[in-house]
């Protein structure tokens, strides 16, 4: 089996990017790597396999081993393809010529054929010595204090966000939410109006947020049966100049502390976990997807 280990870079997202294939075969090591000078990190993700696979013989057997949750989980769980279609294309092509295997690892976490990687692609992207700087946060100013970032230069475009997050409870409680039985009243009617609520009130709530002119809010629910939760999901939208993570972020938490809420006095075990972005579009970064 040859053994692809790949790493795709970017200084900007977008901006130069860089991307680098570290090819393990019969024992014997060889690196591929390259850059564009206006890409994304993504991108430069996809480039890193279908070069590596391109420098494989057809009806090789072949692992990949990549840090991008966004390239292995779209080849093996079907994250839905929302953008870079000319690569996936010639992913899928390179692909179907050979027997592949997905692996995701951890990025710099040891493994000397990622890290080699990560140092080439990192160089092609134009980060010096080749390797990726330390990320700095944004809302830290010279003197080391908490400031608001200065949006004023950044461009006005549209910019979604989608979040989700999930309040687990015992069996009984969520019977008691299905069939709206919940001595409060319309548990999800209610939590869906305290999400919205939250989403527009986040600049209140969290100091260094930008106050933002909401385009639309959305709150949804599920019942998960299986882990006897109920799934929250929330979208945010608007046309500004920053993006609205923070919002639909706000929403699906604010949400669940209103189920909490609503349903406390039959469950104090009532949990709200995992709080998390989905995905994020608009502005200089482009389309981030963290989940399928």
């Amino acid at each position: 089996m040859i053994e692809i280990y790949t790493d795709g870079a970017c200084s900007g997202n977008p901006g130069p990017g860089g991307w680098a294939a570290v090819i393990l075969e019969n024992r014997s090591k060889r690196a591929i790597h390259g850059r564009e000078s206006e890409t994304t990190n993504n991108r430069m993700e996809l480039m890193g396999v279908i070069k590596g696979l391109e420098a494989t013989d057809a009806s090789s057997t072949v692992k990949i081993f990549s840090d991008s949750q966004y390239v292995v989980n779209t080849m093996t769980r079907n994250w839905k393809r929302r953008a870079n279609g000319d690569l996936w294309a010639m992913l899928d092509a390179e692909v179907a010529k050979r027997d592949v295997a997905w692996e995701w690892v951890r990025g710099h976490a040891g493994n000397p054929l990622n890290e080699e990687a990560d140092v080439l692609a990192s160089g092609e992207a134009g980060f010096g010595s080749g390797r990726r700087p330390k990320a700095s946060l944004s809302h830290i100013d010279e003197s080391g204090g908490a400031s608001m970032v200065d949006v004023g230069h950044k461009s006005v475009t549209e910019r979604v966000a989608e979040a989700a997050g999930s309040v687990t409870m015992q069996p009984e409680t969520l019977r008691l939410i299905r069939e709206n039985n919940i001595a409060k009243g319309d548990v999800f009617g209610t939590a869906r109006i305290a999400g919205i609520m939250g989403a527009k009130s986040t600049s209140q709530l969290i100091p260094l947020c930008h106050p933002l002119q909401l385009d639309h809010v959305a709150v949804d629910f599920d019942l998960n049966e299986e882990k006897s939760a109920v799934d929250i999901k929330a979208s945010a939208t608007t046309t500004a100049k920053t993006g609205v993570e923070m919002e639909a972020m706000t929403a699906v938490a604010v949400a669940g502390l209103t189920i909490y809420d609503m349903c406390k006095s039959v469950d104090r075990g009532i949990r709200l976990d995992g709080v998390r972005l989905v995905r994020k579009s608009g502005g200089k970064s482009g389309d981030i997807v963290m989940e399928g």
